[in-house]
């Protein structure tokens, strides 16, 4: 296990992978949504998710951390890959809400504990971005949440 800088390095390097895999989502789920409302969520969080990742890029970068180099790199591509493969398995919306969901709570773990250790480790901008990201991905996981709900409604009550 990675200890000091390095275990640092490494998890924000894992945080800028998975935080890519979910914008890599919200991106593809935006083109292949048949409900708009699933869509348009999408798109709405696109561009802010693509300035977090901006911003996680070049956090590593300071921390002496190549983007998308060696075996983190080759790792990232076939999470990616998997990914697609799950998803072109999922046709139904439905799922593929539920999918993104768990994405951005696993973004919203990570988030949380940058804003804590950030502090306590002497690290004012993990702080900072652990604070941010994690307060933006919380607003979107309540409007995600309240769309699955509303698709869950939706299609229980089309057999009932």
């Amino acid at each position: 296990m990675h200890e000091g800088r390095d275990f640092l390095r490494a998890q924000v390097s894992n945080c800028v992978m998975q935080h890519k895999t979910l914008l890599e989502s919200l991106e593809d789920h935006a083109k292949q949504a048949e409900d708009p409302a699933f869509r348009t969520l999408c798109e709405r969080y696109i561009p802010r998710m693509q300035q977090h990742q901006q911003t996680l890029n070049a956090y590593r970068a300071t921390l002496g951390e190549e983007g998308g180099q060696g075996l983190k790199g080759a790792l990232g591509f076939v999470l990616g890959k998997a990914k697609d493969v799950a998803d072109s398995l999922r046709t139904d919306d439905f799922l593929r809400v539920v999918e993104d969901i768990v994405m951005i709570r696993q973004a919203q773990d990570t988030f949380a504990t940058f804003a804590a250790a950030g502090d306590r480790i002497g690290e004012p901008r993990l702080s900072e971005i652990g604070r941010t990201c994690e307060t933006e991905h919380d607003q979107m996981q309540r409007e995600f949440n309240a769309l699955v709900q509303e698709m869950f409604v939706r299609q229980a009550k089309k057999s009932a």
